[in-house]
């Protein structure tokens, strides 16, 4: 959810990783059944694989046996941004804007009351628009940890597809290291260190689970500051579940940024993805 810019990469017919979880099975549905919400988000059912190990070493983080998300109308998001008003814009790519929203218990009109939050708002004619919406929901709505930003909840009503963020204070990381103007102080090496560190040990909370998250996205616009720049991983819609036991990678259509992605991963088509690859992202933030 890199607030200052999103990928750029073309809509196109997602192919599917072989998967026996049900991220891989989510069908656009609005009928309810014991797996599945009336947005036709996936639930997770409690005996999958993709289940924390490692609790010792993150005893902050674990992962939820099931979405823990709350379901917003489009109203409510629309009163929040002020009708999504181009003054509340906090960034903008392929698939969509992401705006600053107020929220509390009566969904303030007051400007600046209530909670404050991101909503993303996703093109809805575009497929992969969906597929990262959805994605987005099943991992970052079972995932908690402090170096991951939290989904607080979603919209899905008629063709409108959001998400609803915390709200990071001090944006991008990629802003404070490349952006221009006389509000953009250089970090000194201190925050530096603590951002490394903070979004290393939120990729590293990804790689514990039994069944390893492979982020898929790791750069400084995916790497988002609170107001006390500590750092959180956003943007999971090209996370994918990691390779079993048995298999050492997951192949994968090459996606992802241009610099970051590690050699092995694009020169093999989307066959070398594995945790390594990410750690190699890492290095080049």
């Amino acid at each position: 959810m890199g607030y200052c810019c999103f990928r750029s990469s073309p809509a196109e017919s997602p192919t599917p990783v072989t998967s026996n979880l049900s991220t891989e099975r989510i069908s656009r549905t609005t009928a309810t059944t014991t797996n599945t919400t009336s947005s036709g988000v996936s639930n997770f059912s409690k005996d999958s694989h993709f289940s924390a190990s490692g609790g010792e070493a993150f005893p902050d983080g674990h992962i939820l046996p099931d979405p823990n998300l709350r379901i917003f109308t489009f109203a409510e998001l629309r009163a929040a941004t002020k009708s999504f008003r181009p003054d509340t814009v906090l960034g903008e790519g392929g698939f969509g804007k992401v705006y600053k929203g107020w929220l509390d218990e009566k969904l303030s009109l007051r400007m600046g009351g209530g909670s404050v939050v991101a909503v993303k708002k996703l093109n809805s004619q575009s497929l992969q628009g969906y597929e990262e919406w959805r994605s987005e929901v099943n991992f970052l709505g079972r995932l908690s940890h402090p170096n991951l930003v939290k989904l607080m909840g979603y919209c899905l009503e008629d063709k409108e597809l959001l998400l609803v963020y915390e709200f990071m204070q001090k944006g991008s990381l990629e802003n404070h290291l490349f952006g221009r103007g006389s509000t953009v102080q250089p970090l000194p090496w201190n925050l530096r260190l603590k951002i490394a560190i903070g979004a290393a040990h939120g990729l590293a909370f990804l790689h514990q689970s039994e069944r390893q998250v492979i982020y898929r996205d790791f750069k400084s616009s995916n790497i988002l500051l609170d107001g006390s720049y500590n750092a959180k991983l956003s943007d999971f819609g090209l996370a994918k579940v990691g390779p079993s036991a048995s298999r050492s990678h997951i192949t994968t259509r090459v996606m992802g940024t241009n610099g970051y992605a590690a050699p092995e991963y694009v020169s093999t088509g989307g066959n070398g993805m594995t945790k390594m690859a990410g750690l190699k992202s890492e290095t080049v933030v």
